[in-house]
């Protein structure tokens, strides 16, 4: 294992034996000890990855996919039934959190109970006390047994007592689905704190804007295996094409790494233009407009998405036509839909465009999509800038005048 990787997962798999039979008394498994049958269930088949200290590695899937089976494992309360995984550092695992409360104990109680199982001492957890229950914002309840707790309160209290542990690898289960929206904006400062701290995180989520905020890298599990590893933005697209219904309903796995097979309308050209000619270098006081073709094969409502991704990788910002076109029902045949962003909204820089085409049925599900992550012809993208404008990620629009002078002679 090389000095610079944290975590080796090699050939790892996990099987669960389930019972074909449900007993609930001491009689029935006495009487039917021998006849007991079980089914073989793969949770993991042949996982393989490395994750790199300091990277932050997220991990998504589908419910069921085996995330969750896999992190356990990697913390050590499952072991695998093959493979081996070796880590380099120590581990702190929001994984189940309250684990080893107590509820018949109070909150305060609770804090030194739980930092003690952390690795935490008594003099660090006294210095942190009011740090950690001013985050969790429970002043007034500190004195009330936890049974008392709302499940809400018990992991927000849970949470930010896990923060404080010093440990070299943070393992996170979608932990920043609890609370409400001022407990989750808290949440994300702290992720960007531990981020810039250098620390090595592995993080499950089904929120693929914060797998494209802050992974580094990123892999997609589906149906126990492992089916795609790379940049953040490659596998979030990836993510939507599994869990759109004519993709997720295949038994053909190979179908998550392309486009549908056969979508209800097909994009078949995708351009930039200015002033009518194809362009892939713009001014930033140059209009920008995408035009797409599309194939319509099985009218209905769509909408189209029109989004632009940086030379990292990282999804900027999208326009959609639902507002302009509201439910758009294109006729049988070829249609040409184009979008008109205007000047001085980008910096200079390079970036690609993608668009997708979804449906507008109760359940939203992705059509086509063309990104430069499917090797599929996304334009790319130059803005220049010949001027001693500004450099930065956004492109500002304003005027600077002279609102009063005192001249001296």
């Amino acid at each position: 294992m090389d000095d610079d990787v944290a975590i080796s997962v090699r050939e790892l798999s996990k099987s669960f034996k389930l019972p074909h039979e449900k007993k609930s008394s001491i009689k029935e498994h006495l009487l039917n000890f021998r006849k007991q049958t079980f089914e073989q269930f793969q949770a993991l088949k042949d996982i393989n990855f490395d994750v790199k200290k300091g990277e932050f590695f997220g991990i998504v899937g589908r419910n069921g996919s085996g995330k969750s089976t896999l992190l356990k494992i990697i913390s050590g309360v499952y072991q695998p039934t093959a493979g081996e995984v070796k880590v380099n550092g120590t581990l702190t695992p929001f994984i189940e959190l309250g684990i080893g409360f107590n509820p018949e104990l109070t909150g305060r109680d609770n804090i030194f109970l739980n930092g003690a199982i952390l690795g935490l001492t008594r003099k660090e957890v006294l210095q942190k006390y009011d740090e950690i229950v001013a985050f969790a914002e429970l002043e007034k309840f500190m004195d009330q047994k936890l049974k008392n707790y709302s499940s809400g309160m018990q992991v927000r209290l849970a949470f930010s007592i896990a923060i404080q542990a010093h440990n070299d690898i943070l393992l996170i289960d979608e932990v920043l689905a609890v609370g409400d929206a001022n407990f989750q904006r808290k949440c994300f400062k702290v992720f960007r704190e531990i981020k810039n701290s250098g620390k090595t995180v592995v993080f499950v989520t089904h929120d693929m804007g914060i797998v494209q905020e802050f992974c580094d890298r990123a892999i997609m599990i589906q149906d126990s295996e492992v089916i795609a590893m790379g940049a953040p933005r490659q596998i979030a697209m990836r993510y939507e094409l599994a869990n759109s219904s004519n993709v997720a309903t295949s038994k053909n796995k190979q179908v998550l790494l392309e486009r549908p097979a056969d979508p209800a309308a097909k994009i078949l050209d995708f351009k930039l233009t200015l002033q009518g000619k194809k362009q892939d270098r713009f001014s930033v006081k140059d209009p920008i407009t995408a035009e797409v073709t599309l194939d319509v094969r099985r009218p209905q409502d769509i909408q189209l998405n029109l989004f632009f991704v940086n030379d990292k990788g990282t999804y900027l910002t999208g326009i959609n036509t639902i507002n302009d076109l509201k439910y758009y029902n294109p006729p049988k045949g070829q249609v040409t839909l184009k979008c008109t962003v205007l000047p001085g909204q980008f910096s200079k820089g390079d970036y690609t465009v993608g668009v997708g085409a979804y449906t507008l049925d109760d359940v939203e599900d992705l059509i086509d999509v063309v990104d430069k992550n499917y090797d599929l012809g996304a334009p790319s993208l130059t803005i220049v800038d010949s001027s001693h404008y500004q450099n930065g990620e956004f492109y500002i629009q304003g005027k600077w005048a002279v609102a009063s002078a005192n001249s001296k002679k």
